[in-house]
């Protein structure tokens, strides 16, 4: 019996990780080079997935910068 000792981990994505996940694989491509980083590591971030904190840091910045430019 799998994990009868401990509770099953789920990843609980933020707003702007979900957000992510719905745009298209081109705009995904973008958010990740301004973050200086692959898509595979963008889509990581977009699923809750462990990345290390200065490349979350930069995909939530990059996040936010397209999100500013994309309201005007």
């Amino acid at each position: 019996m799998r994990g009868a000792r401990q509770p099953a981990i789920r990843a609980q994505p933020s707003d702007s990780q979900t957000a992510l996940r719905k745009l298209s694989r081109h705009r995904r491509v973008k958010i990740a080079k301004a973050a200086h980083t692959t898509l595979v590591k963008a889509d990581q971030w977009g699923r809750g997935e462990g990345v290390g904190a200065e490349l979350r840091k930069a995909l939530e910045t990059a996040f936010q910068t397209f999100q500013k430019r994309s309201k005007k």
